[in-house]
Parts: structure tokens; sequence; C-alpha cells
């Protein structure tokens, strides 16, 4: 049996998986998280030999250079990095290049690979990036409509992100329909405290919701989502807000808890049914957007074989998906009540039997996700 560990370094917390690989088949083994990590090198060296000694004391390996692959989530690839890519110094420059383009998450992402790769430099070490998925979207799609010099010059487009999570949704719902990935039409939306909606063509990203940063798109815990940029100009300007202010209302400040004070769904549902008008606000907006974008999306897509909802709120508010899908049955969006309300632990149906558009709601694995993809580029290198 082979292994490979996959490692999701945040900037306060290390999550892990072990699993193990027989006849291309993959067997989660073992995970676990480590909480409260400073931003340090060393925290990170010292977190992976609690990591090594836990997985030694479980049985499951003789030490990491028994590993025969490990894979990390890396949040931003920028226009290069734009598949699964074989770490070596070259792919950790540009990682670190690309710091100013995602400074919460490249960081720490980076301690993680430079970390694993000191402990055991002959491991062999794989990448897998948030944005690379969304890099097949056509110039339409990714670019903006501002000065050229400002795409060329300073690379403002659109990047998209939470491609980990949209891929493996498309590989998982492809199986479940039958159909090869490459033949699948696809609305993907992912829901938690971050949220985004990505258009699958065929097996590829169309369009997503989030652009240069993740504050674009849909309504989200804490972030705003689409908003009149002239706002900005606004509060800049006019009330001579700061711009790390303004950057904390934006991201942390605005979205659900912005409306309503809660930003976990399930505490504004909890609002909402005590009466809290607010709350009520907070859902409808959320909604609407989503509402929104799925009929701009089956209007660029033409034939959609399913809508698939995942991520925490996707996959366990029943109430969220059913807001969502009412007043879609004109665009062949059919929900059945009853199948939506059971719990959902792998990928399950809940469109009506006569719906034109499959309704599938299902658990993201971004991990699995990574180990499938540095699979791939280690059976590549043997």
């Amino acid at each position: 049996m082979q292994k490979i560990l996959v490692l999701n370094a945040g900037s306060s917390s290390l999550k892990y998986k072990l699993y193990g690989i027989k006849n291309h088949h993959f067997t989660l083994l073992f995970q676990g998280d480590i909480d409260r990590l400073e931003e340090k090198k060393d925290a990170y060296h010292d977190s992976l030999k609690t990591v090594e000694k836990k997985l030694q004391k479980e049985g499951l390996i003789e030490d990491f250079s028994s590993l025969d692959m490990a894979g990390h989530r890396v949040v931003h690839g920028g226009e290069h990095l734009i598949t699964a890519t074989v770490i070596d110094q070259d792919v950790i420059d540009q990682i670190r290049d690309l710091i100013p383009l995602a400074p919460l998450h490249n960081p720490a992402n980076l301690a993680g690979i430079e970390a694993l790769r000191d402990h055991v430099p002959s491991l062999l070490q794989v990448a897998v990036f948030d944005t690379a998925f969304h890099h097949s979207m056509p110039s339409y799609a990714y670019r903006y409509a501002l000065p050229k010099s400002l795409y060329t010059q300073e690379g403002i487009r659109r990047f998209g992100f939470h491609g980990i999570s949209h891929q493996y949704l498309l590989r998982v719902s492809a199986d479940f329909l039958h159909k090869a990935p490459h033949h699948c039409n696809l609305i993907t939306i992912h829901l938690g405290n971050g949220a985004s909606i990505t258009a699958i063509k065929e097996g590829k990203s169309e369009e997503t919701s989030m652009g240069f940063t993740p504050l674009e798109g849909l309504v989200m815990g804490t972030r705003c989502g689409d908003i009149d940029s002239g706002i900005l100009l606004y509060l800049l300007e006019q009330k001579k807000i700061k711009s790390d202010t303004l950057a904390e209302i934006l991201n942390h400040q605005s979205g659900l808890k912005g409306i309503c004070g809660k930003s976990d769904m399930r505490d504004v549902l909890a609002l909402r049914e005590s009466g809290d008008k607010d709350a009520s606000l907070a859902i409808n907006l959320f909604t609407h957007r989503i509402k929104s974008y799925i009929g701009a999306y089956i209007a660029q897509l033409g034939d959609v074989d399913a809508i698939v909802f995942a991520g925490g709120i996707g996959t366990h508010s029943s109430i969220i998906r059913q807001e969502v899908c009412i007043g879609l049955e004109s665009l062949g969006i059919m929900i059945d009540l009853a199948k939506n309300n059971q719990e959902i632990e792998c990928v399950t149906s809940l469109g009506k039997s006569q719906s034109p558009i499959s309704i599938l709601a299902m658990p993201t694995d971004e991990e699995l996700e990574i180990a499938h993809q540095t699979y791939t580029l280690f059976k590549e290198k043997k």
C-alpha cells in the first residue's frame, strides 16, 4: 500500500490527512489538526514532528521517510502555476512571489511546504492550487473592464478560488451521473463562511463568482460579496476611512454579520425563527444572490446536468437549499422537499423525478482531491 500525507497549512492551524492507496483506491487512514500555531517556520517544524510521532504511535508509518508522497493545498498560483505541480525551489519562489495576492494564506502554505522539505528532503511533494481549476476561464470571463495596463502590468484579473473543492464536486458528480467529467455541464455551489459558485462547461471552469480576491461574488459569513465599487471611493474620499479600516469592514464586518450581527448561518436561521427582521433580510440577501448567479450561469451554459450544493451550509442546511431552489422551476430546477430534508452524508439526489436539471448535495473533500491530483503526478514520475 502506498501512503500519501496531505497537509493544509493555515495561518494558525495545520490540518492533515494520511491516505493509503491500493489498486487506485484511496482509504483515509488518519486525520487530525493542530490549532493555535504561530506563523513561524519553527512552529510548523514542531507541528510536523508532532504529526510524525502521532502517526508512528498509530503504527501507520515508521517515519516521514516511509511516505511515498505529500500533497499541499496552496491558495494562490497566479497565472503560471495552473495545475498540480511537483515542488522544487523554483515553485517555492513563485509561491513566495504571490504572497501579495494572498497575504493571509500563501505564507502559511509555504511554511508547511518548507518545513516538510527540511524534515525529509527526498520526499516527493506536490502543490495543488485553489486558483488552478479556474485557469480555463475564457478571457471575457476573467478580464475586468479596466485599462489594459492594469492587467498586463499589474496582473489584475479574476482568478477565482475554492477551485480544489469545485474540482472535487465535478469528479464526484460526474461519477454519480454516469458521465465522463468532460461531458458534464454543472453549476457547483460551495457554501460556507466563504462562498462561491462556478459554472462548469464540459468539465472546465467557465466562470466563477470570486475574482481578484475572495471578496467578490456571493454574500458570505463576514465578506460583502459584489458591491458597487463607487461605495469604496465614497468611503475613502468622503468619509476619510483608512484603507486598513476599509479592509477590515469588507473582509470581517460585512456579509451576514454586517446585516444581522451573526456570521454562522445556524445562528442566523435561529434568529430568523425568533422573529428577527435583520436575520430574515440577511438570509434573503444570501439566497437572492445565489439565485441570480444560477440564472446567469444557466444562460451561459445552456444545457445543465446538475446543480451541486456543498460546503458546510450547502451540505447541512436543507432550509437554505430549499429557499435557493424554490422559484427556479421555470429554469428546470425542481427540488423534492422530502428528499431535501434528509441528512447528507454522501452525494445525494434531491430533485424531483421530472426535474430537467438534477439537484445534488454532498460534503466536499478538498484533501481527497489533493490526494488524487498528487497521486496522478506520482504515477507520472514513476
